[in-house]
């Protein structure tokens, strides 16, 4: 695990601890394996191409990660009309891509206009947590010789240069806003 996310995940736990020490209510929202993330990653591994000999490429290889992007959510209730929304990712990493840990943070207020209705409001934002591709080097043969390459593109059209304009770097979505009216009758 990279030190920004343990130190991430450290300040969380030190966060939390302290405030159960002041018998604030915690409790798991959820236990989550993927994101729209990890989709994007599955998708980059689709395909492969074709060397001069005739030997087959796959870009799963470079693309599949043994470890599935983990993240739990917790909920420390402040109030009986405000709370802490809390989390952090795991990440994932294959040879050619990655996402990099994250920590979510965010709040929930919620008011009573009347006693059969609840109006609530949750706001969330994901700090770190981005996709990046990482280049291939290719080789060319005698007269082309050895590029750095974005591996998807490697034997497309384009020069190995150009083709490093195509390399994913994907954020999670960032902010969260939630707006919820629900009534009994």
């Amino acid at each position: 695990m990279p030190l920004a996310a343990g130190f991430g995940l450290f300040v969380v736990a030190f966060f939390v601890t302290a405030m159960a020490a002041n018998g604030q209510e915690t409790s798991l929202v959820g236990i989550y394996q993927g994101s729209e993330l990890t989709a994007a990653a599955n998708h980059l591994g689709q395909g492969g191409y074709e060397l001069s000999g005739g030997t087959k490429v796959s870009f799963d290889k470079w693309y599949h990660s043994k470890w599935i992007d983990m993240r739990f959510e917790m909920l420390t209730q402040l109030s009986d009309d405000f709370g802490l929304l809390w989390g952090a990712s795991t990440g994932q990493r294959a040879e050619k891509v990655r996402i990099g840990p994250s920590v979510k943070l965010g709040f929930i207020l919620q008011k009573r206009p009347t006693p059969s209705t609840t109006l609530s409001l949750t706001v969330s934002s994901i700090l770190g947590g981005n996709l990046t591709e990482r280049p291939c080097t290719a080789d060319y043969g005698a007269v082309g010789g050895f590029h750095t390459v974005n591996c998807r593109l490697a034997a497309s059209q384009l020069r190995p240069s150009d083709t490093l304009k195509y390399m994913t770097n994907l954020e999670p979505s960032r902010w969260k806003l939630y707006l919820r009216f629900r009534g009994e009758f």
